[in-house]
């Protein structure tokens, strides 16, 4: 296997002498690097752990004071770069732009992946020729990954017309020590997928939209059998205001999905503000209400329906519930792009403020931060360069954030994950540069996931455990993109430190209670299995969701007798 190390230099770990010197995990890497520089003179002596415990805490807290938000320097890979996903083993798997191949990012031992390492994996098979820029993409609940549709297969133009094809990943393993690809046909009928919005519900069944039919279809897919079952405007998607071009599906609190209509496939409305919801158990669309600012580019002011791009932003549901949607404008001069906020309990939209600087996100990305803000990416107007990223405070943009060095690129290309560090992941399509982002402040104690039991005290390499507990899945799917992709982290990790040398690993989770989000109170689960190389001896264990991880349980990892 092809292997390339990245390049930032590694962060000090929490841990000294077998002591756990933290109550839990540091909320990232910057943070961590402050209190160790300061605690040296502390472990270094021979101090009660209730006291060294008291003198990390206010450590802690003027680290947190002077933490400001930051990007890694720009990390050029040897590949041209595209979608990423985090796996729920701990890698990232990332996409090699306008190819059929595939690489993973595997942290380092201090859990950074700035200073981890990329490996080549299975490529699509050579039969699929398979090669897609933008598609439906997502984290399957027993830890596969699922790609479909897609458009300029190849990278080449005009549009290959809304490819139909699909492939599932096995990660790797000792049966497939590079992974697998295998080939997945489309819905039965289907002639278009596209750049298409997907979801995975509750139940942990994936939802793949058709990009283009009229009236709109969907389909749910069968993991176990690799078939689908079509839903349409009689069956299963009944009442879909217009098609599914161009629109992104978000995941609510209760189950239910928001869309915001782009008016493609209806009649030219120059000042349209519908909103959608889907119910998965009823099967049917209803609205959402006006979103109270147009968030789609109707181009009313400036060419109207001969030159719309129908395109909008991204919208991600945020810690209190509220869901913050960003709009598209593209008219010349250039004009700032809306926002609007829904209420996801009382279903109701307000007006957020406009994006700063003249700028608009169409097709553009935005995560969910370990802090609870949002970070968005944006730039003058559809295509057009540079972009300039903001966070979202759930109130107002925080303009004075800054800006990742040598990224000349639009939001169109561009790719936003949070990785299990907490840190968020840049990557923009068809170049060779990733970056980092490190936020400021920290989350919640009622954001964390909660470890309340049915984990063992004593797990062997090899084996496979469950552990139980509360929010698993966080709060969100904390990525949002729209219809070119999708790369939603709404599922558990596990992650095991050696209590000796502060070494992390990750466990394989699979075979989640659920795939829902903001759960509260509600039990869930996961299993996980202990990996190879994974280091033996007392450790503690945590869950992690959306890059917040839980308190930490004690644990003790055994090669197999």
């Amino acid at each position: 296997m092809s292997v390339l190390r990245t390049r930032e230099p590694s962060g000090l770990t929490g841990r000294s002498n077998g002591t756990v010197f933290k109550p839990a995990e540091f909320a990232n890497r910057d943070k961590e690097n402050c209190a160790m520089r300061k605690l040296r003179v502390v472990i270094g002596r021979a101090v009660e752990p209730a006291r060294t415990f008291a003198c990390l805490v206010i450590l802690l807290a003027s680290c947190s004071l002077a933490h400001a938000q930051s990007w890694s320097p720009v990390i050029t890979t040897q590949f041209p770069v595209g979608v990423a996903l985090q796996l729920t083993d701990g890698t990232i798997l990332i996409n090699q732009n306008k190819t059929s191949n595939w690489w993973i990012l595997s942290p380092d031992l201090a859990g950074n992946y700035a200073d981890g390492k990329f490996t080549q994996v299975a490529s699509f098979p050579a039969s699929l020729q398979y090669a897609p820029v933008y598609y439906a993409s997502a984290v399957l609940k027993d830890g596969r990954v699922i790609v479909e549709g897609g458009e300029y297969n190849y990278g080449t133009s005009p549009i290959t017309k809304w490819v139909t094809k699909g492939a599932i990943f096995d990660p790797p393993s000792a049966s497939y020590p590079i992974g697998k690809w295998t080939p997945v046909n489309p819905p039965t009928g289907w002639t278009t997928i596209g750049d298409a919005q997907s979801v995975v519900l509750p139940t942990g069944q994936f939802m793949l939209a058709n990009c283009c039919d009229n009236p709109a279809q969907a389909a749910l897919l069968d993991e176990a059998t690799l078939t689908w079952t079509i839903l349409n405007s009689t069956t299963g998607f009944v009442g879909k205001f217009d098609r599914n071009d161009e629109e992104g599906w978000t995941l609510l609190p209760n189950g239910k999905v928001l869309t915001v209509d782009t008016y493609t496939g209806v009649p030219y409305n120059p000042t349209g503000m519908n909103s959608e919801i889907y119910d998965p158990i009823g099967g049917s669309w209803t609205s959402a209400g006006n979103t109270v600012k147009q968030l789609w580019d109707s181009r009313a002011t400036c060419g109207g329906s001969s030159t719309s791009t129908h395109e909008t932003g991204n919208a991600v549901l945020m810690t209190d519930g509220t869901v913050f949607a960003t709009g598209a404008d593209s008219c010349k001069p250039f004009v700032s792009g809306h926002t609007a906020l829904f209420n996801s309990a009382s279903s109701a939209w307000t007006a957020g403020p406009d994006i700063p600087g003249n700028n608009d996100v169409a097709d553009g990305p935005a995560v969910l931060l370990p802090n609870g803000h949002v970070l968005v990416d944006t730039n003058p107007g559809y295509g057009s360069s540079p972009s300039t990223f903001y966070e979202f405070d759930g109130a107002n943009f925080i303009t004075t954030i800054p800006q990742p060095l040598g990224d000349t690129g639009n939001t169109e290309g561009a790719r936003l994950l949070v990785t299990a560090a907490g840190s968020v992941l840049l990557t923009h399509v068809n170049s060779n540069n990733i970056w980092f982002y490190h936020h400021a402040g920290t989350y919640q104690p009622a954001w964390q996931p909660t470890i309340t039991g049915c984990y063992p005290a004593v797990g062997y390499i090899g084996n496979t455990y469950s552990v139980c507990g509360t929010q698993f899945n966080g709060l969100s799917q904390a990525s949002s993109f729209g219809d070119d992709a999708q790369s939603a982290t709404n599922y558990p990790l596990v992650r095991i430190t050696n209590s000796l040398t502060g070494h992390k690993f990750y466990a394989r989770t699979h075979g989640h209670s659920t795939m829902a989000v903001a759960t509260g109170s509600q039990p869930t689960s996961t299993s996980f299995d202990i990996l190879p190389g994974t280091e033996t001896g007392d450790s503690s264990l945590v869950v992690i969701a959306n890059g917040i991880p839980s308190n930490p349980v004690g644990f003790k990892v055994l090669a197999q007798p």
